[in-house]
């Protein structure tokens, strides 16, 4: 597990905004979203979304853009309530109903989270380009709404900055959808099973990108239909601005039900490998 950075508060990450893509339908996950967007599904209890802002605020990433799209006013409405769901308070009744907290701000972190309509079905790189104008400074980072993962945030910045690209994205190793049974000698019998194996060999995009302000102006466009992972990403792997920050640890996406599952048993079990930071 990556270890989490001694400060909270680091002035090279603390206004670099961090996009966080919170508008796809979650058609996969179905059984678990039918309801909901799908960063509101939750992972122990809480939205997958609070995860990864907890995974991005352990780095000392305070500023979160939110491009909202599928039922974006449930996004929204957590937010808004969220004192009132995590504090408690006394409800005068006969009076004005104003609650009365009796613990300060319930939700004890320093965000500050930017709420976007980028489209109800909007591609991912249109959804990008409509919310440049609350991207302010030269870098920002991305990453999509059902994504976690012990990815070293700040060793992944100095990376990028050192390499002088344009954009770096997160490289993991895929996870196999079948079971991988390993034999014993005679190859008649079964010496380990594994359900979901780690495969070796190959990279697969993990999210967790970081990006120059020329990805905005040189990459994207108006099309509503402009997915980031065709045309903009392509054309920056072209031009050699396409840089990997490997990442050996662990990392899952929400995609599936069974992906629902097998994250909130992780959690349940106390094998979270993303939570790195401290109750």
């Amino acid at each position: 597990m990556t270890a989490a950075p001694e400060s909270q508060h680091r002035p090279e990450t603390a206004d670099i905004p961090v996009v966080i893509l919170c508008g796809g339908m979650g058609t996969r996950l179905r059984e678990a979203s039918e309801k909901l967007p799908k960063p509101l599904v939750d992972i122990g209890g809480v939205p997958i979304l609070w995860h990864i802002m907890k995974i991005y605020s352990e780095h000392g990433y305070r500023k979160f853009v939110l491009a909202l799209g599928y039922k974006s006013e449930l996004i929204k409405r957590h937010f808004l309530d969220l004192r009132e769901q995590a504090s408690d308070f006394t409800l005068h009744l006969a009076g004005d109903h104003v609650p009365q907290f009796h613990d300060g701000d319930g939700t004890h972190e320093d965000w500050e989270v930017t709420f976007v309509e980028t489209g109800l079905t909007s591609g991912t790189g249109a959804r990008i380009a409509r919310l440049a104008d609350h991207l302010q400074g030269e870098t920002f980072a991305l990453t999509y709404g059902d994504g976690v993962s012990d990815v070293d945030l700040t060793a992944q910045l100095a990376h990028h900055r050192e390499s002088g690209r344009v954009a770096t994205v997160t490289g993991v190793h895929p996870t196999s959808r079948f079971g991988e049974m390993r034999l014993d000698e005679s190859g008649s019998a079964v010496e380990e099973f594994n359900e979901k194996p780690t495969v070796a060999t190959g990279w697969v995009s993990g999210g967790f990108f970081l990006f120059e302000r020329a990805f905005l102006t040189d990459y994207l466009g108006d099309d509503p239909d402009l997915m980031l992972e065709k045309q903009p990403l392509q054309r920056l792997a072209r031009d050699g601005q396409l840089g990997l920050f490997a990442h050996e640890g662990f990392w899952g996406s929400m995609d599936t039900y069974r992906d629902w599952l097998d994250l909130n048993g992780r959690w349940d079990s106390g094998e979270a490998a993303w939570k790195t930071w401290k109750d």
